[in-house]
């Protein structure tokens, strides 16, 4: 089975080693973030950082959340530095993907060791309408 947005998700994925391997565990999310978002960039990528999401509740808006990074307008990146990824750290990239209509998030942790998870959310935007 081939993963949606393959070519896309393996640049950022070798983007990710490379921040990670070179800057190593202990930074602030942001150290990263802005590491990331450079070597995306170098790599062709087009990025946005703090990209807002809007959620909406019966045509309403209800609230409004910060990507770290959207690529491409199809990826959502959520970055952590943090010990290990956390359950609410995946519940909070699947709510960013339920909120929009991207169906790719990628967590990224630069904790002590490198830990990423991909996220697939099929839908086609309910909380957005």
């Amino acid at each position: 089975m081939e993963l949606i947005h393959k070519e896309i998700t393996d640049v950022i994925l070798a983007s990710y080693y490379n921040v990670y391997n070179t800057l190593g565990y202990g930074f602030l999310e942001k150290v990263y973030e802005n590491a990331l978002l450079l070597e995306l960039t170098e790599a062709g990528l087009i990025c946005e950082k703090q990209k807002p999401i809007e959620v909406f509740y019966k045509g309403i808006k209800v609230g409004s959340y910060f990507a770290d990074i959207v690529v491409n307008n199809k990826v959502i990146l959520e970055l952590k530095a943090a010990e290990s990824i956390a359950q609410e750290h995946e519940f909070q990239l699947l709510n960013y993907l339920r909120a929009t209509e991207m169906e790719i998030g990628l967590l990224l942790n630069f904790g002590k060791s490198p830990q990423f998870k991909r996220k697939i959310y099929r839908n086609k935007s309910v909380l957005n309408q």
